[in-house]
């Protein structure tokens, strides 16, 4: 009795959700339904579950995230539709996106929020049509249902603790330059805390940036700048949020002849950024382990769809900005650099020997034991 009239409850706020968003504020979605076409078939009856990613900047989003959470959503419950988009870094139009999924009338929604502020009201009118939202890998704003992620902070302590390590008797009277994220970004402002709890007063931070929408292309100026600013000789080690931010220091630490290159951090694993790693132009990366982020996720928004308690699911519990508590999974992060890549990214089979040594590092490969 009680489900059905929960069902009924629902069904009728989302009619009311129906008249007042404007079915023309629906861009279309790439969808992943299991028809080919992109669109829900008319015999499939199980959940609809929106998937929004934030960009296509970084590689992670559409080589990992997309197809690990697709796949593992399909093996918890065949017969849901997956709704996909990607806002390519704009706010409105993953506001737009959300505004669709909800006029649509899915089940729950997950959601890698591009700027967690202004997400907040959008995510209040999935609240008010009776649609969960489940915050993916960064912590949006509004009433979310539910949160997975890895500890923000630690991965910035890995960060500062390796780039420390890497500077050796540097390290007095050593200059870094920080790259961080975007500070729309919740994570990007909890890796930041977490590396200057590791690095503030063992080393002198020369410069500091904010990289808008995480482009790699705003680190290479702002390295620039950085270089100018403090003299080539003078930058001791590298602070990036993550491997593009990486990526755009290095190609600027280059381009103004610095040699040798300091020691640069990075996150999210990139391919391209573990080859540098082998090659010796970038230390570290941190590793999020995709898989177990993707299945805590697919878990939680099926749950979600389902109507089913999120507890049953998630062993963590987070706070949000509304001071709410909400049940969650939180992973913990793994510092990788030239020594272990193979007894990480490998032995999980994130990437092969194959993939990760070009023709062009075949000597570096050979070096960390990597064939």
């Amino acid at each position: 009795m009680l489900t059905s009239e929960i069902s009924r409850s629902k069904a009728s706020l989302r009619n009311v959700a129906l008249t007042m968003i404007a079915i023309s504020t629906a861009l279309g979605l790439a969808a992943c339904g299991t028809d080919g076409g992109g669109a829900a078939t008319a015999e499939e009856s199980g959940p609809q579950i929106g998937v929004l990613l934030p960009d296509a900047t970084t590689a992670r989003w559409e080589t990992q995230d997309r197809r690990l959470l697709e796949t593992k959503i399909k093996d918890l419950c065949a017969a849901c539709t997956i709704e996909h988009a990607n806002a390519k870094g704009d706010v409105a139009t993953q506001q737009q996106q959300m505004n669709s999924l909800i006029a649509q009338g899915v089940d729950a929604i997950l959601l890698v929020a591009v700027d967690a502020r202004s997400l907040a009201g959008t995510v209040s009118k999935a609240d008010e049509a009776g649609i969960p939202v489940i915050a993916y890998d960064r912590l949006a704003e509004g009433p979310i249902a539910g949160h997975v992620s890895f500890d923000g902070q630690e991965v910035g302590r890995l960060q500062g603790r390796a780039l420390l390590k890497a500077m050796g008797d540097e390290v007095p009277g050593a200059q870094i330059v920080m790259m961080n994220g975007d500070p729309s970004d919740p994570n990007a402002v909890l890796f930041q805390e977490g590396a200057l709890s590791v690095l503030t007063g063992k080393v002198k931070i020369g410069k500091s940036y904010e990289t808008l929408q995480w482009r790699p292309e705003s680190a290479n100026m702002n390295m620039s700048g950085a270089i100018s600013a403090l003299g080539v000789d003078n930058i001791h080690g590298v602070y990036a949020a993550n491997d593009g931010l990486a990526a755009g220091s290095i190609s600027a630490l280059r381009a103004n002849k610095v040699s040798p290159l300091p020691p640069v951090t990075g996150q999210d694993a990139e391919l391209a950024a573990v080859r540098r790693i082998v090659a010796g132009s970038q230390y570290m990366t941190v590793y999020k382990p995709f898989e177990p982020e993707a299945a805590a996720g697919a878990a939680m928004v099926v749950a979600a769809a389902r109507g089913e308690n999120l507890t049953r699911v998630a062993k963590d519990e987070v706070e949000t900005s509304s001071g709410k508590t909400i049940p969650a999974v939180m992973l913990t992060p793994i510092s990788v650099t030239a020594d272990n890549i193979e007894d990480t990214l490998v032995k999980d089979g994130v990437y092969t020997v194959r993939q990760i040594c070009t023709p062009e590092i075949a000597a570096a490969c050979d070096t960390a034991g990597l064939t």
